[in-house]
């Protein structure tokens, strides 16, 4: 049964993530890999959405963890998973789409970079 109207999922701005990544707050991108390749937040770990079930061990519990995807709406399905198993998960407003038009640094690659 779903609730309505939908839970709502905490968010975090591209200023606070850019913060963040100085003070070593985990971002996990849950883009498919064709996407990660072609271009991605400098550090960022992929985990495709597709996997966060199974890869969940993964993802740090220490404290808050950054999810990007390209525009916000799988980082929030991934963001309620990981907050209903106790993951202080939050989604970036805009995602990896918005980090690149506001003239953030990007890599491309396999690579977290």
């Amino acid at each position: 049964m779903t609730s309505w109207p939908p839970p709502t999922v905490p968010e975090v701005d591209l200023d606070e993530v850019a913060r963040g990544r100085d003070q070593g707050v985990p971002l996990i991108d849950v883009r498919q890999p064709e996407e990660y390749d072609a271009a991605h937040v400098p550090g960022a770990r992929l985990i495709p959405l597709s996997e966060v079930g199974l890869r969940v061990t993964e993802v740090p519990t220490g404290g808050p963890v950054h999810i990007i995807c390209l525009t916000g709406a799988r980082s929030e399905k991934a963001v309620q998973f990981l907050r209903q198993r106790g993951i202080d998960a939050y989604s970036v407003v805009g995602g990896t789409k918005a980090w690149v038009e506001s003239g953030h640094p990007t890599v491309s690659g396999p690579t977290p970079g």
